[in-house]
């Protein structure tokens, strides 16, 4: 699976598709330009792409929603505050029916990571809960809602990215764990989901117990005597993204498909340059020919990936107006639901101070945070608010903000934790994105589970007095 640079299929692209016989496409934000511009670019990847064309993306809800001008929805942990699998299962199927209108046929989505470390710097929000029996009972919903529309989805990240204090994306993040305490914890969700899921995404961490050597991705130990044999998981092993720094600065594009190929993946995530791209399939083809990617274990491979694009073809399908209303509708309903109140937060009232950081870049998992201007909407106009701007509420310090009777309300709009935070004056923290920086400062908190279209009009609403907080943290360090 390669990627594309543009919005539109550029001469370097083409000739790509032209030379090599490739039918699998990831999209990014970089990719999308509005509905009508992300059909275009999807009608002409099926076209090149042929029948089986696979097109996906990362679309779970929350942050890590790429297209956000179809119906967007709330993040994992924010179903996980509601805990309806019919809400989810909904939530579900409204995403898929706006994937499918762009014409996309493959969602990276839902997360099966256990929530159970709050230091987490890349899962957070995008899990259910830290009850690994919770994360598969509502993304088994979520689940069936999607693939009912007709969009396949893909677990991830095999075997459990929930514990890890790294990113994948810049480190290569080690888990100190036994197969005993992966099956009590990491691994329920990927037993209990293995027959419904048709595909599955591989994680970039390295278990020393159990491989000292290679990371998941690259582990035949895991992809091949886990998962399949062990497991019995007979759908579509994608590896996640080989750019990602924990492989990249290690064995490279192209070592790195080889390896993963061996190990037992189906298909790789291979993103690059059209240079880098066209050395991995070199590489995967000199493997071939000289037998180091036995031909059978490659033909299976193929035949799980035809199958599932068989099952879930790439179209572009109609959205009806009435249908997307009531999808939108959905989205808000369901955000509104999932605010959830700590330590007796309550809309402030009277002169306000509201501190957040100028702007929030996005870290390449996640889109761009909500910047202080966008901040600024969620008061209603004529509010008695001063405000301070930061670079970077991580450098904040409690010298840093005054005490002088205005209401102080931190507005949390990056994803890092706090280091420092326990004795600064805030008399109400709203965390629009990270869940765990709650544990950082104890007062009067609002979660919002992220910060997505529908989720912002909610808070606006609870700003407003309008909206009561009713959710439930899915994770019981935050009930405190």
């Amino acid at each position: 699976m390669i990627d594309v640079p543009g919005t539109a299929l550029d001469a370097a692209t083409e000739g790509l598709l032209a030379r090599y016989p490739l039918r699998a496409v990831c999209l990014f934000r970089r990719n999308l330009s509005g509905v009508e511009g992300t059909r275009a670019l999807c009608a002409a990847l099926q076209q090149r792409l042929g029948a089986k064309a696979l097109i996906a993306i990362d679309q779970e809800g929350g942050a890590v929603s790429r297209a956000t001008f179809i119906p967007v929805a709330p993040s994992a942990m924010a179903l996980g505050a509601i805990g309806s699998s019919e809400r989810a299962e909904a939530i579900g199927a409204a995403v898929a029916r706006g994937l499918a209108h762009l014409g996309v046929n493959w969602n990276f989505a839902p997360v099966l990571d256990v929530n159970n470390n709050p230091a987490n710097p890349v899962i957070g929000e995008r899990s259910f809960s830290e009850n690994p029996d919770e994360v598969a009972r509502l993304a088994s919903a979520w689940m069936a809602g999607s693939l009912r529309e007709g969009v396949a989805c893909c677990v991830k990240h095999f075997p459990g990215h929930g514990d890890t204090h790294e990113d994948s994306h810049h480190a290569l993040p080690q888990v100190d764990k036994s197969l005993a305490e992966l099956e009590a914890l990491e691994l329920r969700p990927f037993r209990a989901l293995k027959d419904q899921a048709p595909a599955l995404m591989t994680a970039h961490i390295v278990y020393p117990q159990l491989d000292a050597e290679l990371p998941a991705t690259l582990s035949r130990f895991f992809l091949t005597e886990l998962l399949r044999q062990r497991i019995g998981f007979a759908g579509v092993v994608i590896t996640d993204a080989l750019m990602m720094r924990a492989i990249a600065d290690r064995w490279g594009h192209a070592k790195a498909a080889v390896l993963a190929l061996q190990a037992g993946a189906d298909l790789v995530l291979a993103q690059g340059t059209v240079d880098e791209q066209v050395a991995t399939l070199e590489a995967v083809a000199d493997a071939l020919q000289d037998g180091r990617i036995a031909v059978p274990a490659a033909q299976q491979a193929v035949a799980r990936v035809d199958a599932l694009a068989a099952r879930y073809p790439a179209t572009l399908r109609d959205y009806p107006d009435e249908q997307r209303g009531a999808d939108e509708a959905l989205m808000h309903a369901t955000c509104a639901a999932a605010l959830t109140a700590l330590r007796g937060a309550q809309p402030p009232r009277g002169a306000l101070r509201v501190i957040t950081q100028k702007a929030v870049v996005s870290d390449g998992v996640s889109e761009a945070g909500l910047s202080a201007e966008e901040v600024a909407t969620l008061w209603p106009a004529g509010t008695d608010i001063e405000w301070l701007h930061v670079p970077d509420l991580g450098q904040l310090r409690a010298a840093d903000i005054p005490r002088d009777g205005r209401v102080n309300v931190l507005v949390s709009n990056r994803r890092g934790r706090y280091a420092e935070a326990a004795n600064w004056p805030i008399d109400l923290h709203i965390a629009l994105w990270n869940p765990f920086q709650a544990l950082d400062l104890p007062v009067p908190t609002l979660l919002s589970w992220g910060y997505q279209r529908p989720m912002l009009a909610a808070l606006r609403r609870w700003l407003a007095g309008e909206l009561a907080a009713q959710g439930k943290a899915p994770v019981a360090a935050l009930g405190a």
